[in-house]
């Protein structure tokens, strides 16, 4: 039967393989048409026999048409010849001899016009026993876009568009297992002072520092380095094919993007960097991942910041045991501090206008099972760095507390300062932790100083002010101790509801020359503040012409070692008695 006017005549073999009918085989042209998908019947051979509307209107948009007759296999490998190519082309010809039940392919399609390349789900079905294929294309582009999309911002930091911190993990595994074994190095990179800006000028502020640190810092590198973003103001560079030395140098370039001022919110503001390397020379590997270098890299970084900012410094193995030691002092300090380990020596205060004992400073240390009784200034920090500082100040003021309850009990009445840190003010459980102290002891709240140090009180003023204001209201007095350590402006010392200030020791020791500045400072401080209701403590007053000199200037109490040294609790009484005596 003649096709009519219009109609496309199905080939020979197909209107065998569909039946005698006419009417079916028009059927089968019918059934093509109807699929959204470009769609091709294939002959044994892999030859085009019939393509749907939406095939011929696929390939005149490609400028590229594929007519009835031609090969199906040769086209495919044509567009792009990959291993999903001839895979596909594999399976079609297995599928046609019937030894598979379908394909089922993703593959790409370049733009021959060089517009972005589109995928496509390939799949196909036998249709009879002579081996005749038909083959859709499901268009799957936008999908495999959007799950390329987001598996690039499952690698990339969100605000510098950066490889994250689980990608570069990637990157340095890969170059560590790279055949050739080249030199290979990492620079840990934090912002010295970024929490000033973060704090003092708003979040946003500081997400435009770090997005235009992330483009120096790119501009600084090479092109075959990779740079990251760890998180918060840390960076990381992958220096590939680059040794210790090379490294170095490209830390100090990476550096010397920071002597650029930053232009931030209208203003300009400059900053430093502090950088730690850790590199391995070519062909040493030794089971190193990519972990083992970022942390020798971080700690390195550390170790810069410590000595002072804005420096460089490369990892040595005394750097990791020197932090394993303070992993273990802080194990050792947490079990201290849970099952009695540390005690409380008690420094006396004296009133200097009567000679009369005010109070005591409680003073921690810790008595260690192998180093003995160890300082404060040995183990604080670590407490501070391993998240002990609360749990070690709640101890000490809970047997403070019931340390002066007991002198009190015995007949000797004084108060006590107890020392706590700008972390519990950020907990904001201070007050309660008080409160808790005293009532477990049954103490009078104004038997009890809480001390601060100028430098914490200046890292949140308010904060420092709110939770000083709240202690004051229950009766227990606040100060504010180490007094010209740091650089605290006046308005912040006059919103603290402080009644006692601590003027700290390098004053005090050079007072001792009456026509110095430090004498002048320590008269400053006084009258300051007695200007600001409050009342002045010298500390560390070591020699009886210091003791002279600070009460001549004005102070209303006195500390140290000229008066007395530390001592235990049970000694305590006895030296109210011998002092008094005296």
């Amino acid at each position: 039967m003649a096709a009519a006017p219009g109609e496309r005549e199905l080939p020979l073999d197909v209107r065998r393989s569909a039946g005698s009918s006419g009417r079916d085989a028009a059927l089968v042209e019918a059934v093509l048409d109807a699929l959204a998908s470009p769609t091709v019947l294939l002959d044994p051979a892999g030859r085009v026999v019939l393509a749907n509307s939406a095939w011929t209107e696929a390939g005149r948009e490609r400028q590229a048409p594929i007519l009835p007759g031609e090969d199906y296999h040769a086209l495919a490998l044509h567009l792009r010849d990959d291993a999903d190519a001839r895979r596909l082309v594999r399976e079609l010809r297995e599928l046609s001899r019937g030894e598979r039940t379908e394909v089922s392919v993703d593959r790409s399609v370049p733009d021959p016009a060089g517009a972005a390349t589109s995928w496509f789900h390939v799949q196909a079905s036998r249709v009879d026993q002579a081996g005749h294929v038909v083959v859709t294309h499901l268009d799957i582009t936008a999908r495999v876009r959007a799950e390329k999309a987001s598996a690039w911002r499952a690698r990339h930091d969100s605000l510098t568009e950066l490889p994250n911190r689980a990608h570069l993990h990637e990157l340095i595994d890969a170059e560590l297992l790279h055949r050739r074994r080249p030199a290979v190095a990492v620079l840990f990179l934090d912002v010295d002072g970024f929490k000033d800006v973060n704090d003092s000028l708003g979040h946003e502020v500081g997400d435009e520092l770090l997005r235009q640190l992330a483009g120096r810092l790119l501009d600084s590198t090479r092109a075959q380095d990779a740079v990251g973003r760890l998180g918060g103001d840390e960076f990381v560079v992958l220096c590939r094919d680059c040794d210790a030395d090379g490294a170095e140098l490209l830390a100090h370039r990476c550096q010397a993007t920071f002597e650029q001022p930053f232009e931030l919110d209208g203003t300009t503001h400059r900053l430093s960097a502090s950088i730690g390397i850790a590199a391995i020379p070519a062909g040493d590997r030794a089971g190193v991942r990519s972990t083992d270098l970022v942390r020798d890299a971080d700690l390195a970084m550390y170790a810069a910041k410590a000595a002072g900012r804005n420096r460089v410094r490369i990892f040595s193995p005394d750097l990791r045991a020197r932090v394993q030691r303070k992993v273990q002092l802080a194990a050792e300090l947490r079990d201290a501090i849970s099952v009695g380990g540390l005690l409380l020596h008690y420094q006396p205060v004296v009133e200097l206008a009567t000679g009369e004992i005010a109070g005591v400073e409680a003073l921690v240390r810790w008595r260690h099972p192998e180093r003995g009784l160890v300082p404060p200034c040995d183990f604080v920090p670590v407490a501070e760095q391993h998240d002990l500082i609360i749990p070690l100040t709640r101890w000490v003021l809970a047997e403070a507390c019931r340390q002066v309850a007991a002198w009190r009990d015995e007949g000797v009445a004084v108060v006590a300062g107890v020392n706590v840190s700008a972390a519990h003010l950020v907990t904001g459980t201070l007050v309660d932790d008080v409160v808790t102290a005293l009532r477990g002891a049954g103490l009078h709240a104004r038997q009890l100083v809480v001390e601060l140090t100028e430098t914490s009180a200046a890292e949140d003023p308010a904060r420092a002010a709110q939770q000083f204001r709240r202690l004051r209201d229950l009766g227990v007095e606040s100060s504010i101790d180490d007094f010209g350590s740091g650089f605290s402006s006046l308005s912040q010392l006059v919103a603290i509801p402080a009644g006692v200030l601590k003027i700290d020791r390098s004053l005090v020791t050079g007072a001792d020359d009456p026509d110095g500045s430090s004498a002048a400072a320590v008269a400053a401080v006084v009258g300051l503040a007695r200007a600001c209701g409050m009342r002045s403590l010298a500390e560390g007053v070591e020699t009886a012409t210091q003791l002279q000199r600070v009460t001549e200037l004005g102070c209303r109490y006195a500390q140290g070692f000229h008066i007395a040294r530390p001592m235990p609790g049970d000694e305590f009484p006895g030296w109210v008695r011998r002092y008094r005596a005296g």
